[in-house]
């Protein structure tokens, strides 16, 4: 579940019952989730995760004691090692913190903080492969922007993190994208394509601040466009930046949800190699 998804469920949960926020606060060595990972332990349900195993299991039985009003610690200690039957090696501190619905307001406010500094995609095109795409991405912490030039293509339900555009036409909304946004091409019209591959160099060429740009398609595609965008007066020094075809090698199969996969991946490895 996506961040978005994970707030909306514990603002819903916190309005009727209170609960204790887990969070990573510092870890030592390896450990099963990164800083500021958390979860929400109500009486008797969970919201996100801080990694599993005995660790998450001695957390929840520590925050169900915090519920019941007993005195224990607020930050608490735990060495992953064979004593907890975790082999990590590391050391992992969390924070427990009670919450209530008077907290609503204020985790709200982190929420629209943390969501802000999640990278950002820009996915062009409404089509299978799209929806496949926007589904995915629906479970991992990005924050997605889908864009099509046909109105009302989009379905009535989108995941958590994502925000349906129309634009018409499309090549219009890339002036607007968030700074490092990470930009995936698969509109319905290799027309629009080309439209909005240009415009995504020309924005390249002027801010430089799309650091992928992806775009759907064969090899012979991709040297079709690059013979008219340089007719465009793209030199190909600008147009190597683009990545085409998108998605890790090796991932056989041409399903929509199996190249949403390889797409996801390749974002993520892209991600890992470029943070900022």
């Amino acid at each position: 579940m996506s961040l978005r998804g994970q707030v909306d469920e514990l603002l819903r949960r916190l309005a009727d019952a209170p609960a204790v926020r887990v969070r990573v606060a510092q870890v030592q060595g390896s450990g099963p989730r990164e800083p500021d990972a958390w979860m929400a332990v109500f009486a008797n349900a969970l919201v996100g995760t801080i990694g599993g195993g005995r660790l998450e299991f001695d957390a929840v039985a520590h925050a169900h004691a915090l519920l019941r009003g007993e005195p224990v610690e607020r930050r608490r200690r735990f060495a992953l090692g064979p004593s907890i039957g975790q082999c990590c090696g590391g050391v992992v501190h969390l924070d427990f913190e009670p919450l209530a619905a008077a907290d609503r307001d204020r985790l709200q406010a982190e929420w629209r903080q943390a969501l802000a500094r999640q990278m950002p995609v820009a996915l062009f095109g409404g089509g299978h492969v799209g929806r496949a795409i926007v589904d995915l991405l629906g479970t991992l912490p990005l924050r997605t922007t889908w864009i099509d030039s046909r109105d009302q293509i989009f379905p009535a339900e989108l995941p958590a993190n994502a925000l349906a555009e129309h634009s018409d036409p499309v090549q219009a909304a890339v002036p607007t994208l968030a700074p490092a946004s990470r930009v995936l091409i698969m509109s319905f019209s290799h027309a629009e394509d080309l439209d909005i591959v240009a415009a995504c160099l020309k924005r390249k060429r002027e801010r430089d601040d799309l650091p992928f740009v992806g775009l759907i398609g064969s090899k012979t595609k991709w040297a079709t466009f690059r013979h008219r965008l340089e007719a465009r007066g793209f030199a190909p020094a600008e147009l190597d930046a683009i990545t085409c075809p998108i998605g890790v090698a090796g991932v056989a199969g041409k399903e929509p949800e199996v190249i949403a996969v390889a797409v996801a991946a390749q974002l993520l490895q892209h991600r890992a190699r470029h943070p900022g």
